[in-house]
C-alpha cells in the first residue's frame, strides 16, 4: 500500500487494492513500465534516498489509471545518477505531488546528498550498480 497509503486513500476506484491488501489477495496487474532483465531496479532505495514518486512516475494524482509518465532509457537513470542533488526531496515530501522545493534545489539537492549518505556520482554511474 506504499503510495496509496499516502494518496487517495479513499477514492472508490481504489477498494480493490484496498480490498487486496486488507485479504491478501493479489491483483492482477497491466505493466505500465518494464525494464530489461539485466538490469536491477529497487525502489525501496530510491524511496529511501529522497527520489520522490513524481519524479519518474508523474502526477499520479491527476491520472485515473497508473500511465507511463516517460520511457525509462539507460540516460534516464544516468542523468540522475551523474548530479541526484536535483531529483532529492526531504523524507517528509516523498509522495507529495506536485512538490516545490522550501529551497532552491541547488542549495537543497547538496544537503540531501550529504544527509542520505549518497554515493559520489563516480560510484553511480559504475555499470554494476543497475547492470547485474
Amino acid at each position: 500500500m506504499t503510495c496509496h497509503s499516502q494518496i487517495a486513500k479513499t477514492v472508490a476506484s481504489l477498494k480493490p487494492i484496498r480490498d487486496s491488501y486488507a485479504n491478501g489477495t493479489p491483483i492482477q496487474w497491466n505493466r505500465v513500465n518494464s525494464l530489461p532483465d539485466y538490469v536491477y531496479f529497487n525502489h525501496q532505495i530510491h524511496v529511501a534516498k529522497g527520489v520522490g514518486c513524481e519524479t519518474c512516475h508523474g502526477r499520479m494524482d491527476q491520472e485515473t489509471t497508473a500511465v507511463r509518465a516517460k520511457y525509462f532509457y539507460m540516460t534516464t537513470c544516468t542523468e540522475c545518477h551523474k548530479d541526484p542533488g536535483k531529483y532529492l526531496r526531504p523524507q517528509a515530501n516523498i509522495y507529495d505531488m506536485g512538490y516545490t522545493p522550501s529551497e532552491n534545489q541547488a542549495t537543497l539537492g547538496p544537503k540531501l546528498v550529504k544527509e542520505y549518505n549518497i554515493l559520489s556520482p563516480n560510484q553511480l554511474t559504475n555499470c554494476s550498480i543497475c547492470h547485474r
